[in-house]
């Protein structure tokens, strides 16, 4: 299996150095990664606003080493929401943060994550949209869940990221849909041992199922993240079944995948939104891209070998 090897690769410093030299990468990275910078983005979020689409933003960087390093992560989504602010796109954007960003692995991680992140999910809910909290690695979790519970005490509608291959994920949607959160459901991208994820795609599929219809079945609100058709389909009759309306929950997918099932989704009714990532630190983000899909990577293999 080539995913959890090139999930390895992420964190290489070696492999990122000849991944961002490589002649065919940046055809590649353009595909995933939206731009570089809120002027490069913004025209991508009024697309999709003109398709019927709705978009949720992601500044991509992940290793902070230092509190000057996640306050500027911090100042990064400022920035991002001042300009939602003036064009008038809060309505159809909202943030995904990384609390890796904003300094939750340094000394006294927690606290300074959640410091960080306060200001941005007051900023967003200001302007009429909202943030949710991505999920990490496993050891990330508790403090994540713990800033969301806190966060959510005066900004109800931040949302969360869960992972299915996890095997803690069940209980944890369990207390989610309880709770009446916002909850993003995903497989899971990040190399996890088999004592605590399953490591098969048929089991990992099976209690996405699972935990999609505890879901659908609670108080809160179901965002299915896969472009998977199968789940998709299974996604449509779950919400049929527990007497959802169209806009009591949502399909996300990723910018540059299945772009066209956006549209028809979209089209069709449902609420559509597209994880739309974009900066310079963009290495781990577009890793955990091809580890996810093998076309992905021959993609890449591709522009590699046809490039001068």
């Amino acid at each position: 299996m080539l995913g959890p090897v090139i999930l390895a690769a992420s964190r290489s410093d070696k492999m990122r150095r000849f991944v961002s030299a490589a002649p065919g990468t940046k055809q590649v990275v353009d595909r995933f990664i939206a731009g570089e910078s809120v002027d490069q983005v913004v025209p991508v979020i009024q697309d999709a606003a003109a398709k019927g689409l709705e978009v949720t933003l992601d500044v991509v960087g992940e290793d902070i080493t230092t509190p000057e390093q996640a306050a500027a992560a911090r100042d990064a989504y400022l920035e991002l929401i001042g300009r939602l602010e003036q064009l008038g796109l809060g309505a159809r954007a909202e943030m995904s943060v990384k609390l890796s960003m904003f300094g939750q692995a340094l000394e006294g991680g927690h606290e300074l994550a959640l410091a960080n992140v306060r200001p941005v999910v007051e900023a967003a809910a200001a302007i009429g949209t909202t943030v949710t909290l991505d999920a990490e690695d496993h050891t990330t979790l508790d403090s994540m869940f713990a800033i969301h519970e806190e966060l959510r005490k005066d900004f109800p509608q931040t949302g969360c990221v869960i992972q299915s291959y996890l095997f803690r994920t069940e209980a944890d949607a369990r207390r989610l849909a309880a709770a009446g959160s916002r909850v993003r459901l995903v497989k899971g991208a990040y190399k996890e041992p088999a004592s605590v994820a399953y490591q098969s795609k048929p089991e990992i599929d099976k209690a996405y199922v699972r935990i999609l219809k505890t879901l659908m079945l609670g108080e809160g609100y179901p965002m299915i993240g896969s472009h998977d058709p199968r789940l998709i389909a299974i996604g449509q009759e779950l919400a049929r079944q527990a007497g959802r309306k169209l806009d009591e929950y949502e399909f996300q997918m990723l910018y540059g995948i299945r772009s066209e099932e956006h549209v028809r989704l979209a089209a069709e009714g449902h609420r559509m939104r597209v994880y739309t990532a974009y900066g310079t630190d963009w290495y781990g983000y577009f890793m955990r891209r091809l580890a996810e899909k093998p076309a992905n990577l021959l993609f890449f293999g591709r522009s590699v070998l046809t490039k001068g």
